[in-house]
């Protein structure tokens, strides 16, 4: 209950229309059965340095928002919330990572766009399996969205971000 109302505060204050909730998001990747510990991460300067090297992309905050998916006491994911923005409004983002580093499954948790730039599921499918080594480019292997480009980047540029915090910190947690 805590997590939920978390949840809801976090995203409410980032402005966004709420469209799942990230409890439901981190079932559907892992399992309904999963215990889910928030953390926050902060980076030192170093590994913000390093992240974005790795990421190929700016970040704006060394703060983090991360869920970790545990059954019993082993940690067999991790959720990374990233909010950016699309265009003039914030999209917020749960990139569900496995214990072994590949991108199980992104879900838009919040959007304040018009609907008609939010990415199909269709679309968002092709970043499953994904890893850090993956080139994860708008336009080469990730398809991009006919009317919907800066969504399709800012969601695309979040998730090498994500699966960068996954290489940096996320592994030895």
């Amino acid at each position: 209950m805590k997590a939920l109302l978390i949840s809801i505060f976090l995203l409410t204050t980032m402005n966004a229309k709420v469209l799942v909730m990230v409890d439901t998001a981190m079932g559907s990747s892992f399992s309904s059965d999963i215990n889910i510990v928030k953390k926050n991460i902060l980076l030192n300067k170093n590994e913000a340095k390093n992240l974005q090297k790795i990421a190929q992309h700016k970040i704006k905050s060394k703060i983090f928002k991360v869920y970790l998916a545990k059954k019993d006491s082993e940690v067999v994911g991790y959720g990374v919330l990233i909010s950016q923005k699309v265009r003039s409004k914030n999209a917020v983002v749960l990139y569900s990572i496995s214990k072994d580093g590949i991108l199980k499954n992104i879900e838009i948790i919040a959007f304040n766009e018009p609907l008609e730039y939010l990415p199909s599921q269709k679309w968002k499918e092709q970043f499953k399996n994904k890893r850090t080594e993956d080139q994860l480019e708008v336009g080469t292997d990730i398809a991009t969205i006919s009317g919907a480009t800066l969504s399709a980047s800012a969601i695309t540029n979040s998730s090498r971000v994500a699966l960068a915090l996954y290489q940096i910190k996320l592994k030895n947690l």
